[in-house]
């Protein structure tokens, strides 16, 4: 249930916890009983919140500007970093067949 502040004309404010279903009708004062207008008092207790969805909603306000990679560079077997040629698993046989090393010549791959 919400908490709800409410503004008494004689005695102050105040704040009820309501159902949501009740967020328009008025509330007694607590001291001198009269029905009493809800107010808007303040801005909404954002720190209240769990440090989980403050965490969350920092991750979405850095991603939106400056997203992070999980990965250095340019990736597994770049050759524009390095310097060097790029080797595959894939050989090249006399007779211009291909051949993988290390690879069970009965699997089919894709």
């Amino acid at each position: 249930m919400p908490l709800y502040d409410y503004r008494c004309q004689d005695c102050g404010e105040f704040s009820v916890l309501r159902p949501l279903s009740q967020w328009r009708d008025p509330a007694p004062c607590p001291d001198c009983g009269s029905a009493c207008e809800r107010c808007v008092s303040g801005a909404p207790a954002v720190s209240a919140l769990s440090s989980a969805i403050n965490r969350a909603r920092a991750v979405n306000e850095r991603a939106a500007h400056e997203p992070r990679s999980t990965r250095g560079g340019h990736g597994m077997g770049c050759g524009c970093c390095s310097g060097a040629k790029a080797t595959g698993r894939t050989r090249q046989t006399a007779d211009g067949g291909k051949t993988f090393a290390g690879a069970r010549p009965w699997m089919i791959s894709h």
